[in-house]
């Protein structure tokens, strides 16, 4: 999601235009929605941008004849503020005088704008880039010394982020690296900064690797990088990387669905600091708190997510949450007074034609509360509903939803915990729990790989598959089975276990693998189903939190790092993630880019 590239060499270069636009070509593969450029001379500044893809916005103002000594591009994929010229990258401040350019979300956006423009800044968008650049020059003006600005703009700007700035006559350019990647690199003549590697490794190899917390200061020759909460300065020295492109985008991973499987941890993170430092969240509940029936509605995966976020409002709030397929909304409620119900539409990429068709008919409805969860903002669905809340799980590039889903669930697990304390209800110790779900994504991921990989070579000989759950696990079981069958090809279909005996059963043969995903609460009628399954030969593998019953009942038993009701079912989809991939694996199929499908559907 965005992506940044900023340089300074140590003389004017007729191809500053071509070295940042080749720059910015090779950042296309992170996801974005406008392109700008800007380039500094001995006494000019050259700013262009605007929306579109980097061919076309470079055919318009054409970014290969550009020159100067030094520059930066930026590619941005909307969060705050919709795809726009204003709202594209980079950003003047006010004197036109300072250029910077951000990835990440500043999530006191909305507060900053307001509060700067109360002091005399003009806003151009409502881009939190921009917030960036005006709160940099503001404390400059204040400090009249850049490293003091920028450390302590870093005490006004709230989220995960990074950005580069600099100043027109400065023969200096400054990056600030707070969770969210960048990288410094060091060549003959020039030092550059950037969101990723794929940008830098053609020009130099000689690589500097920034920590979370720390800003670098660097001219044509020279860098010095220093904490941001301090300035005090870090000794670190370039480091060789011997990575071609395409490593260089999927870093230590053979595919894009494995490194975002293993992103989760970090998606996860941003989205509940998001929670603890963005009014979006409260406002979201808030509208919600009156409301005793809520219809959630999605496909595939962000369905499979509804039908989880179902069972938390459900059980936590006391609110009536009815999960439906959004293309058969309009068969099952078309008939329906729909002014008085709210509506929660979730996508990925808030342009999934069936959720865009209930949208439509909410508004033929005159529905009054339309409320969305997405992961592209100034997307179709973003920007037509009363009000949202961003996944901020930054650009998927594998087909298959791995990321989008977890944070889904958070979000819905945030929501139900929020109004449970609006409704004076019990949260059940959600509060430590979701501050937990990083570290226990990360502890799942580590501690059942290796037996993921062993079910897999059993898997992938299979000629059909089912993930079984009862209760809160059946939505687990729903999006297990779905990437299961996305990147293995293998028939699987996920079902509330209760009902496999109603038909399915008869399907059952000997050496049959079957999936239970289960809780320690459900276990008493997990170990009931199991039990159907296997005294017909039936081969078990379960993914459940440590219990004894369950794993004397199981072929395989897969224990996740917590008992916790509420978390469990989250974190064994992580599991069948991993297993899905390497089933994937195992029979040869590329699982970035399964055949018949596309990450974004936009017809019925």
């Amino acid at each position: 999601m965005c992506g940044i590239f900023g340089i300074i060499f140590n003389e004017n270069r007729e191809d500053l235009g071509q070295i940042l636009l080749q720059a910015g070509r090779r950042l296309t593969y992170r996801g974005y929605d406008s392109v700008g450029m800007a380039v500094f001379g001995n006494d000019f500044i050259r700013l262009e941008k605007d929306v579109g893809e980097i061919e076309e916005v470079n055919r318009k103002f054409d970014f290969e004849t550009f020159k100067g000594y030094k520059g930066i591009i930026q590619l941005r994929w909307a969060t705050f503020g919709a795809p726009s010229k204003e709202n594209s990258q980079p950003h003047f401040d006010c004197s036109r005088n300072m250029v910077g350019a951000h990835n990440g979300n500043i999530v006191n956006t909305k507060e900053l704008i307001q509060g700067f423009s109360e002091k005399g800044h003009v806003f151009l968008g409502e881009n939190d880039g921009e917030v960036v650049v005006h709160v940099v020059e503001d404390c400059y003006k204040e400090m009249c010394d850049m490293n003091l600005a920028i450390q302590k703009a870093g005490d006004i700007l709230k989220g995960d982020y990074a950005y580069a700035i600099t100043v027109k006559e400065s023969g200096k350019m400054y990056c600030v690296k707070k969770f969210s990647s960048l990288y410094l690199g060091v060549g003959e003549g020039f030092v550059c900064c950037s969101s990723d590697l794929p940008s830098i490794i053609p020009l130099t190899k000689n690589i500097v690797p920034l920590y979370d917390g720390e800003y670098v200061e660097f001219s044509s020759d020279d860098f010095r990088i220093r904490k941001l909460t301090s300035g005090e300065e870090v000794t670190r020295h370039p480091k060789k990387y011997d990575l071609d492109i395409e490593q260089a985008q999927k870093g230590e991973f053979p595919h894009f669905m494995l490194k975002e499987i293993h992103e989760q941890p970090e998606k996860a993170q941003a989205l509940i600091n998001f929670f603890g430092e963005s009014s979006h969240a409260s406002e979201f509940c808030n509208a919600l708190s009156q409301e005793s029936k809520v219809y959630l509605t999605g496909s595939g995966t962000s369905y499979n997510a509804c039908v989880l976020g179902s069972y938390y409002l459900n059980k936590i709030a006391g609110v009536e949450a009815i999960p439906v397929i959004a293309g058969s909304f309009r068969e099952l409620l078309g008939h329906a007074d729909l002014r008085k119900d709210a509506y929660i539409l979730v996508s990925q990429s808030g342009e999934t034609k069936e959720v865009i068709n209930v949208l439509n008919l909410l508004k033929e409805k005159q529905a009054e509360k339309i409320f969305a969860i997405v992961n592209v903002l100034g997307s179709s669905l973003q920007l037509r509903v009363d009000k949202y809340l961003p996944l901020l799980s930054n650009i998927e590039i594998s087909v298959p939803a791995t990321k989008t889903f977890t944070n889904q669930v958070i979000l819905f697990l945030y929501l139900a915990m929020e109004l449970s304390k609006l409704k004076n209800m019990p949260t059940h110790g959600l509060e430590q729990g979701i501050k937990k779900i990083p570290s226990l994504i990360q502890e799942t991921l580590e501690m059942t790989s290796g037996k993921c990989r062993k079910i897999a070579k059993e898997l992938a000989e299979s000629k059909y598959l089912y993930y079984l759950g009862y209760g809160i696990n059946y939505g687990a079981c729903l999006e297990a089975a779905l990437k299961m069958k996305e990147i293995t090809y293998i028939p699987c279909e996920g079902m509330y276990s209760s009902e496999f005996k109603h038909g399915p059963l008869a399907i059952i043969e000997k050496s049959d693998w079957v999936l239970f995903i289960s809780t320690i609460e459900d276990s008493y009628m997990t170990l009931s189903h199991i039990n159907e399954i296997s005294c017909r030969g039936g081969k078990i593998c379960t993914i459940a939190p440590p219990e004894d019953s369950l794993g004397a009942n199981s072929d395989e038993y897969i224990e996740l790092p917590t008992a916790d009701y509420f978390l469990s079912p989250l974190l064994a989809v992580i599991v069948s993630q991993q297993i899905a991939y390497f089933v994937s694996q195992e029979k040869g199929i590329n699982p970035d880019q399964p055949r018949n499908i596309s990450k974004t559907l936009t017809v019925d």
